[in-house]
């Protein structure tokens, strides 16, 4: 192993990176990780097989992943600590021939601040043939301030042939503003696979933008957004999904609105060749009133009961 072994971040960070990446402060992170804290590297570590760089001409890392690489896990949370912080990074991530990881990610903003905090990751996916990533990301906002919470995460993803990525990302509540876009472009027989959950209440906005192009035969897509608004907050969900090939893709859009909620779904589909099959699905609705009533005759309160359906229907 190689790079920076000692962790030093404040305790804000640590608590954010308890939720957003299930840390241990006494086991720390086992295997390769990068930790950002308020734009700045809090801890770097890389391991046999997946070696961590820092970019020399903008800030942000390269991830290089060995080939036939199997089993391991790299860890990447971003935090942002303090109001006024304007974060951007871009982080590469090179997959080898073969290999099948885990990634880690999230992003913890906190602001008591009357300014806004923000960040901003652009993250680009280059999988080889045959490789395999599993991407967990989760987006949490905290603290008391004026200012706006704002995450914008920005991912590309290449995929060539018989490569797979699955994407599982969460936004647990707290953010202000933000906009999730995500690209792909997929090689022969490549598959995506995306399960996104967005909770928002309050004056919270959020936009998922999807744009993926099946440019290979037998090239696949899942996309499944399910949401929650309450409040009076704002979603809008956006997914292109393009068949250039013999090819399956699938797009789907779940959202339940309470309070005052907003949600709008625009799901598209491009077909130019023949033996495409795209399907689209979008449904929004509140909760279902028999579904509270049976919880409450078994002892639950009306708003025990929504957090219930809610937690179930977010899982």
């Amino acid at each position: 192993m190689s790079g920076l072994m000692d962790l030093n971040f404040n305790d804000i960070t640590g608590e954010m990176l308890k939720v957003i990446s299930d840390f241990d402060m006494e086991k720390g992170f086992a295997g390769a990780y990068n930790i950002r804290e308020d734009t700045q590297c809090a801890g770097r570590q890389s391991s046999a097989n997946i070696t961590i760089t820092p970019k020399t001409d903008k800030p942000g890392i390269d991830i290089t992943v060995k080939p036939f690489t199997k089993g391991e896990t790299v860890f990447i949370p971003a935090c942002v600590t303090h109001t006024a912080v304007d974060d951007l990074v871009y982080n590469d991530f090179y997959i080898g021939e073969g290999a099948d990881v885990v990634i880690v990610a999230g992003c913890g903003v906190h602001n008591e601040g009357e300014e806004d905090a923000r960040h901003n990751g652009i993250h680009r996916f280059f999988l080889e043939p045959d490789s395999s990533v599993l991407y967990k990301e989760k987006h949490i906002g905290t603290g008391e301030g004026e200012g706006l919470k704002k995450i914008d995460p920005v991912t590309e993803c290449f995929l060539k042939e018989n490569s797979r990525l699955e994407m599982d990302t969460i936004q647990l509540g707290g953010v202000d503003r933000s906009t999730r876009t995500t690209n792909a472009e997929l090689g022969k027989n490549a598959k995506i696979i995306v399960r996104e959950r967005i909770m928002t209440d309050h004056e919270e906005d959020a936009v998922t933008n999807f744009h993926v192009k099946l440019e290979g035969e037998d090239s696949g897509a899942d996309l499944v957004s399910r949401s929650v608004a309450r409040g009076n907050s704002h979603q809008a969900f956006y997914s292109v999904v393009e068949g250039n090939n013999r090819c399956t893709g699938h797009s789907a859009c779940d959202a339940i609105i309470a309070d005052n909620g907003k949600v709008d779904a625009q799901p598209a589909l491009n077909a130019s060749n023949v033996d495409a099959e795209l399907i689209h699905e979008a449904a929004i609705g509140k909760i279902a009133g028999e579904q509270i009533m049976k919880l409450c005759s078994l002892g639950l309160t009306k708003e025990q009961a929504e957090e219930k359906i809610i937690k179930g229907f977010l899982k």
